[in-house]
This record gives structure tokens, C-alpha cells and sequence, in this order.
């Protein structure tokens, strides 16, 4: 049977996505290229050898509309003849760009396979290939009358129904970015990082700048909250109003990347493969309480993978919203310490089509500081679904 192993995977640095960010004068291909010309350098891998690049972006428009991982591989300057394609799963689109990947090696089809994922948050604004486009459709629109919700709302239902207030959402907040700060102060980023260049600043950006080291749940408390309106209010009157832009995650500017390959493959060119993947799930939810998912998708990958919660050393739970983690603890009892160990997106930022690598890196990375064997990823996504992953470092 074939193994699926992961010989790296990086990320650029995080960038505020908004004019004036650090990454938002580069042009998507750009920053997706120089990720890929990262890893790779990093692996000394020949660029004709692989297979196929796979690539998440959840806004296909504007500079991201012309299949991003194509323009990227050749933006880079590599070989004409290896392909890309783009995959939109939402939040966990390169997530699930490394799930195909994993299939393709599993299934005997490729021996080396480029996953990424890239988003310009900054220069292709969230929503805005939808240009005001009613997405779901007059049938969709009579099954969940009266009408779907934003995430934000969505953010507020599960607070709402594991019971989470504000000063829960605040502390854990808080934490992510000072566990976020600490590693970053210790170098502890330093082996996921990619650097990159911004020819309009002459500048190589090398570390995030989403992380706020001094962030106290007192300073998030005074912040307002940012969903609530009149016609919410009165159609979830259990909502208590709780979400603000200081527990949800950061709207950024990211990429990244791994490279797939069968351990065979690996072996034969020297490689020494970091992780391989054990066990990958996907599942739908509740499209209206939405970031619900990733609660089955874990009891799934955990029955596929044959190994209890108790077995990983640590768990990325996607920090779309304080209340997903939350809600995911308290469904599962995992100590806190053990939960997005790292920081998560409410400290780095959630460059959407890139996150899931993302947080596949960071918790590799983890993994490799503290000698741990087992790590478990998760991330909730619109529409009501979520990938889950369990790896084992090597």
C-alpha cells in the first residue's frame, strides 16, 4: 500500500489584509510563486518532477480569478509542462487541496504532488467575487427560510448553544495571542517561514505582524460588538451578542505550501519525509448554525485513524471565531494546553484560501519543538462543513 508522506510545509509570513499591510503591495501570483520557489529551494526538489500543484482560494475574482497555482508555478519560473488546478472549500480549501494531494499518492495515481493555498485578502476583498450575486438559489433560500446568516451570526448560535460568554471569548483571545507572541519570540515560527520579497517596499518580510503581544482580555472588552442588528436580535432572541473584532479571526494577506509525495518516492530521491498523514475526513453540518462541523469531522477521523483524542500531543482547532474552539472543548475535554498550543487565527490571521497549511505547518512545527507524535487539525467552513486531518511526525 502506498504512504503518503510530507516531506514540508511552509507558509509566508502573515500580513494585515488591508491597504497598507505588509504583503498587500504584492500581487497574489507573486506571493503564491514565492512560496512555491520556497519550498521548493528548502527541498532541493526538481521542479519537473511534479505531478500536479493544487491550490485553495476561496475569492476566484479579480487578480485570484485566472487559476492562481498555474500562474503561480510559472510566475516562479518552472517547467510549462506541470499542471495546477484550484480548489474552493472555503476556510478549508488548502486543507482540502492536501487531502486530494494525500488521495493522488494514496491512490497510486501521482508520486509527487505540490499543495497550496493563497489569499489576497488585502487586494481581493472577502465577498467580492460574489458581486451581490444571490448564491444559493430560490431552492436553497425555501429550505432554510427565512434565510441563511453570516458566519458572524453563526459565530453568535454557537456561543449561544454551548453557552460561552464574552469574557470566555475575550481570555481565550487573549491567550492565542500571547501563546502566539511567545513563540514567535522564541523563534518558534522560524522553520514554517517563508520569506518574502516586496519589490514596491524593497523590503523581505520574514515575520507576522497580526500578533498583538499585549493584548489583555480588559483591552478586548472594550471593543463593540459586530453582528448584532434589529432583525437578528429578534429572530435569535438566545443570541447574547458577543462577537467582536477582537475574538474572531484577522482578515490577512498569506500563502502556502506542501509537498505531497509517496514515501517509495521519498526514500528513492533522499528525502527524509517529516510527517505522513494517518487519517483525512470531510463532513457536512447544519448550514445555518455552520461552524458546528468540526465536531463530527473529528469523531470521524479519529474512528478512521483508529486512535482516541487522548493520543494526540496537539490539536489546531481553525480559530475562525473564539466560540469554535470553545464549543469544540467543551464537546471533547481536551486540556487547554493542548488545544492551538501555537496561537491561532485570531493572533495570525486567517488568509482564508491558505489556512489550512497553514495550520498543518504550524502544528508540524509544534509537534517537532516539544517531540510529540500525533497531531489533529480541523477547520470549520461556510455552507456547514469541515476537513479534519490526523498526521504523525516522523
Amino acid at each position: 500500500m502506498n504512504t503518503a508522506v510530507i516531506v514540508d510545509a511552509v507558509r509566508s509570513p502573515m500580513g494585515k489584509g488591508k491597504p497598507g499591510g505588509q504583503l498587500s503591495g504584492l500581487h497574489a501570483v507573486e506571493l503564491l510563486a514565492q512560496t512555491l520557489r520556497g519550498i521548493v529551494e528548502r527541498t532541493g526538489i526538481d521542479p519537473g518532477a511534479v505531478e500536479d500543484v493544487i491550490i485553495g482560494c476561496v475569492s476566484q475574482g479579480g487578480e485570484q480569478a485566472a487559476t492562481p497555482g498555474r500562474q503561480a508555478w510559472l510566475a516562479a519560473g518552472y517547467p510549462e509542462h506541470v499542471p495546477a488546478t484550484t480548489i474552493d472549500r472555503r476556510c478549508g480549501s488548502s486543507q482540502q487541496a492536501l487531502h486530494f494531494a494525500a488521495q493522488a499518492v494514496l491512490a497510486g495515481v501521482h508520486d509527487v504532488v505540490l499543495a497550496g493555498g493563497v489569499e489576497s485578502m488585502s487586494r481581493v476583498p472577502m465577498g467580492s467575487a460574489r458581486m451581490g450575486a444571490d448564491v444559493y438559489g430560490p431552492s436553497v433560500t425555501d429550505r432554510y427560510a427565512p434565510g441563511m446568516v453570516s458566519q458572524g451570526i453563526a459565530a453568535e448560535l454557537v456561543a449561544a448553544r454551548w453557552k460561552i460568554d464574552r469574557e470566555a471569548m475575550d481570555a481565550y483571545s487573549a491567550r492565542s495571542h500571547a501563546r502566539a507572541a511567545a513563540v514567535a519570540e522564541a523563534g518558534g515560527f522560524g522553520g514554517e517561514i517563508v520569506p518574502i520579497r516586496v519589490a514596491d517596499r524593497d523590503e523581505l518580510v520574514t515575520a507576522d505582524e497580526t500578533i498583538r503581544a499585549g493584548t489583555t482580555p480588559e483591552k478586548l472588552a472594550g471593543l463593540k460588538r459586530a453582528f448584532t442588528d434589529e432583525a437578528m436580535e429578534e429572530r435569535f432572541p438566545e443570541i447574547s451578542w458577543s462577537v467582536t473584532a477582537g475574538n474572531s479571526s484577522q482578515i490577512t494577506d498569506g500563502a502556502s505550501a506542501a509537498l505531497v509525495m509517496s514515501e517509495k518516492r521519498a526514500n528513492a530521491l533522499g528525502l527524509r519525509p517529516r510527517a505522513r498523514i494517518v487519517a483525512m475526513s470531510v463532513v457536512g453540518d447544519d448550514p445555518i448554525a455552520m461552524l458546528t462541523a468540526p465536531i463530527p469531522a473529528t469523531r470521524k477521523v479519529l474512528a478512521k485513524a483508529g486512535l482516541g483524542l487522548d493520543r494526540m500531543d496537539a490539536v489546531e482547532v481553525n480559530e475562525a471565531f473564539a466560540s469554535v474552539p470553545l464549543a469544540w472543548q467543551a464537546e471533547f475535554g481536551i486540556d487547554e494546553e493542548h488545544l492551538n498550543p501555537a496561537g491561532g487565527a485570531i493572533a495570525l490571521g486567517h488568509p482564508l484560501g491558505a489556512s489550512g497549511i497553514r495550520l498543518f505547518a504550524t502544528l508540524l512545527n509544534h509537534l517537532e519543538r516539544t517531540g510529540g507524535r500525533y497531531g489533529l487539525q480541523t477547520m470549520c467552513e461556510a455552507g456547514g462543513m469541515a476537513n479534519a486531518t490526523v498526521m504523525e511526525r516522523l
